[in-house]
């Protein structure tokens, strides 16, 4: 495996609220190579997202409150990055796409300003922005995208969203490419298509991949190393097929065995019994 793109070190995030705090990350620790797909596996409030966040230091503080623990992106600690180096970081080097692109693309602008607005952002050198807008669109497979870069989000269907906001990712050329539940908003077969769509991007721009998932079903085939969150913690982590084939926590079990299969004979899909995992 090549060196490490990205390292985090022991991270550990509270929440701070008016009665109680709440322990979101503890001390987590895992490392993407450059070009892998890395999935980070685990139901809601599992420290998935929170954990994604805090890798351009996006949480907001308060009531977000990073206890300890070390990020590094290409050997630098994010931790004591400035403003400007964050900026430059956010979007230019690790670009993220949101499960909601209804509410993630800016309702009252067309896509030619958003993907341009990031274009000339995070790449001053380019000088044709509209030729940029409509590469990227037609790489994600936009049809007609001279004609759609002058639509409002309110005008495209929900996959034709979420290809924008890769497209809008991608013009930004980051190394790392962070897909938080990209596929959740959106019927079976549109899932499937853009799956399939960061599945080739990846493998044409080089890029470092993190996808975060509670799904289990989207993983295989997809990522190469599969990392497994439960209240918090990172419990189990690995090779997908190996963590596939032989998982060793009950929480990794239990969530492989909630996965709908063809010509299963169970009449209720499975639930996952915290209880019992609490007390194994």
């Amino acid at each position: 495996m090549s060196q490490p793109i990205l390292q985090v070190r022991d991270l550990s995030i509270d929440f701070v609220l008016e009665d109680r705090t709440i322990e979101a990350v503890k001390d987590a620790s895992f490392e993407l190579a450059s070009g892998e797909t890395l999935a980070i596996v685990g139901e809601s409030g599992s420290g998935k997202s929170v954990t994604a966040l805090a890798l351009t230091r996006l949480l907001p503080l308060p009531p977000a409150d990073i206890k300890g623990g070390e990020i590094l992106f290409q050997g630098e600690n994010v931790m004591k990055m400035n403003a400007s180096q964050l900026r430059r970081l956010r979007g230019g080097k690790i670009a993220y796409i949101f499960q909601e692109p209804s509410t993630s693309l800016n309702p009252v602008y067309t896509v030619r300003t958003q993907i341009g607005e990031a274009v000339r952002l995070h790449r001053p050198d380019v000088t044709d922005v509209d030729a940029e807008i409509l590469r990227w669109l037609d790489a994600v497979g936009i049809v007609d995208p001279a004609a759609r870069m002058h639509d409002y989000p309110h005008q495209l269907s929900g996959g034709m969203q979420q290809r924008v906001m890769i497209a809008m990712a991608l013009a930004c050329q980051p190394d790392v490419l962070v897909a938080d539940e990209p596929t959740t908003a959106l019927d079976v077969t549109i899932q499937a298509q853009i799956m399939e769509l960061l599945g080739s991007l990846k493998e044409r721009f080089g890029m470092s991949v993190i996808l975060i998932t509670h799904n289990f079903g989207i993983v295989s085939g997809f990522a190469s190393r599969v990392l497994v969150m439960y209240r918090g913690r990172i419990v189990e982590q690995g090779p997908t097929d190996e963590i596939l084939r032989h998982p060793k926590h009950a929480y990794t079990r239990a969530l492989i065995d909630c996965i709908p299969r063809l010509g299963s004979k169970e009449r209720r899909l499975k639930t996952i019994d915290h209880a019992a995992i609490a007390a194994g």
